[in-house]
């Protein structure tokens, strides 16, 4: 059913990318008005992974299309890659722009690449705009909060603040800022989930994860550590891959700013770890109730 963005006429929203991230997206856009959405994936065919693509296009009414130069139907682009595909992305996209087009890129990558886009965008004239995620996507949807950086970053926000989305303009005269902001946070973030999952997988060992959680409760007052492993370490089993790959992003980006990464590193090396348990496949991809269904099936594996 339509919401009140219904009337703010945006006719298309196309997605270079049609993972996770951009499905939620367009799942909550479409409930919330935006009239069609279209996007191109290069995995569309590719066995199982293009199976679930294709399902969770049917899902959203999206179509699919089969070149990035039908992309240029859309109104708005977002790109919804894998870090290491963003440059690229933009690169195959941006020939079939016009002045007309907004290319907002979302992915998780450093300021310096956000910077790279976006000079391979404006330079076919079309606007650009940086996003940076600020929260899981599900079960938020499109209203997870988000930053905005770039000259046409009020006018994306004034497009779709109206279906829901909530996002704050971080800079309108730099690029990277955005995305400097999700980085850094990343240091703390996800070297917290590295930090637990090692955490419970050493304490379980002598049973001592309650007497754990209780002491970092004292000096650490109003966090449920219980309920915070839980979740952490679950998404690190889900997402360990990818989550990987955004701490090589940090570290590339501390590295270019002089500063060895020594945390950033160390965090990418636990969830690379994490990733090549494959655990993912039998959780059949839904994040673990508890730490102790991953440490169980951990054993298992062994």
């Amino acid at each position: 059913m339509p919401g009140a963005g219904a009337g703010l006429g945006i006719e298309r929203l196309g997605f270079v990318g049609f993972g996770e991230a951009a499905f939620h997206l367009a799942k909550g856009l479409r409930e919330a008005g935006v009239k069609s959405t279209i996007a191109f994936d290069i995995h569309m065919h590719t066995p199982d992974r293009g199976e679930k693509i294709q399902t969770r296009a049917q899902e959203t009414g999206t179509g699919l299309v089969e070149f990035s130069a039908a992309l240029a139907a859309a109104d708005v682009i977002i790109s919804a890659v894998t870090a290491d595909q963003a440059v690229d992305a933009a690169k195959q996209t941006a020939p079939y722009l016009t002045p007309r087009h907004i290319y907002a890129d979302l992915n998780s990558v450093s300021p310096q690449t956000k910077q790279k886009v976006a000079e391979i965008i404006t330079h076919s004239g079309a606007r650009f705009v940086e996003i940076a995620v600020m929260g899981p996507i599900p079960p938020q949807q499109h209203k997870t909060p988000m930053l905005l950086g770039g000259a046409s970053a009020p006018e994306f926000q004034e497009m779709f603040a109206p279906y829901g989305m909530r996002m704050d303009v971080v800079s309108t005269d730099q690029i990277g800022r955005a995305a400097a902001v999700k980085m850094f946070r990343s240091v703390i973030y996800k070297g917290l989930e590295a930090l637990i999952f090692e955490c419970v997988l050493g304490a379980s060992q002598y049973g001592a994860e309650p007497r754990v959680f209780a002491s970092l409760a004292e000096n650490f007052p109003g966090i449920d550590w219980k309920k915070l492993a839980d979740y952490m370490v679950g998404r690190v089993v889900i997402h360990g891959e990818r989550r990987a790959r955004e701490m090589d992003e940090v570290a590339r980006t501390l590295e270019e700013l002089g500063i060895e990464p020594m945390m950033a590193a160390a965090t990418a090396r636990r969830m690379d770890w994490a990733a090549d348990l494959n655990l993912r496949d039998k959780f059949g991809g839904e994040f673990p109730k508890t730490y102790q269904d991953v440490l169980d099936a951990i054993s298992t594996r062994a």
